[in-house]
Order: C-alpha cells, then sequence, then structure tokens
C-alpha cells in the first residue's frame, strides 16, 4: 500500500505570473524563504511556516489565477523506489515521472499521479545523501 512509504506532507505546489508578488504576499503571512532555483528558465521558490511549506513557481502563463488553482499536493515519500513500484502494481496512472531534480542538497526523485478529480498527488523524496541519490537514480534509471 502506498501508505506504506508515505510518512507526511511535502509541500503545496502553486504555480504564478509573478513570483515576487507570491512570494512577498506569503512572507507578509510570516513564511521565510526556505530555497530558490530556477527550473525550466523559471524561478522557483520554497517559501516555509512552522511545518508548512509552499513552493511557488512560474510556469510560462501555467497560473489560471482562479480559486482552487493549486497544481499539486506533494507527498513525502521514505523510499521513492518501492513507492513507484507500488504505483505501477497498483494500477495508478503515472502524470509525470518518475523523474530526478537537482533540487536542494542532494536532489529529490518524484512520481505523480492524477486524482479522481484531475488534481495532481506527488509522492516525493528528498535525498539526505549522494548515496542515497545515486542509489535511487540508478533503480530508477533516471538521468
Amino acid at each position: 500500500m502506498l501508505t506504506n512509504f508515505v510518512d507526511g506532507y511535502q509541500h503545496i505546489g502553486i504555480p504564478t505570473d509573478d513570483i515576487n508578488k507570491t512570494a512577498e504576499f506569503y512572507e507578509s503571512l510570516g513564511f521565510k524563504l526556505k530555497w530558490e532555483t530556477v527550473y525550466g528558465g523559471n524561478p522557483v521558490k520554497f517559501l516555509e511556516h512552522g511545518n508548512i511549506i509552499i513552493e511557488t513557481y512560474e510556469k510560462d502563463g501555467g497560473a489560471t489565477n482562479a480559486t482552487g488553482a493549486i497544481d499539486h499536493l506533494a507527498l513525502n515519500c521514505t523510499d521513492i523506489v518501492a513507492c513507484v513500484k507500488e504505483v505501477r502494481e497498483s494500477g495508478y496512472q503515472i502524470n509525470e515521472g518518475p523523474a530526478f531534480l537537482p533540487y536542494w542538497e542532494h536532489g529529490v526523485a518524484y512520481v505523480t499521479i492524477l486524482g479522481p478529480n484531475h488534481e495532481v498527488v506527488e509522492f516525493i523524496q528528498k535525498f539526505a545523501s549522494e548515496e542515497e541519490k545515486e542509489k535511487a537514480v540508478k533503480a530508477l534509471e533516471l538521468k
């Protein structure tokens, strides 16, 4: 069962057309910038308040600017290799991934599926070491 590999919430993804305005808004609510990068030529910022993390990113006009426009819910995964295997064996349709991103100190690997309302559910493992990353990347045959 997938919950064997999930130990909590990881982040909520919110696309934006103006990352600075979005970051300023959440900072005014007490969030602090935790990490930032560029992905696909677009800025990405992670903001944290307590145990809540928001990933906001520009997505080439991908923000819908409509109520309910959160892009994805990410669940923290303790074993991405086993999780991907379970996703496949359970017959879930993979929406994206498995994939590797060079986020944080040692990178992350993730896979996404669609929920019944077309919501994206992401299972993501943030690697604690280079060894952990290399083992998972090799097992999943990622680049």
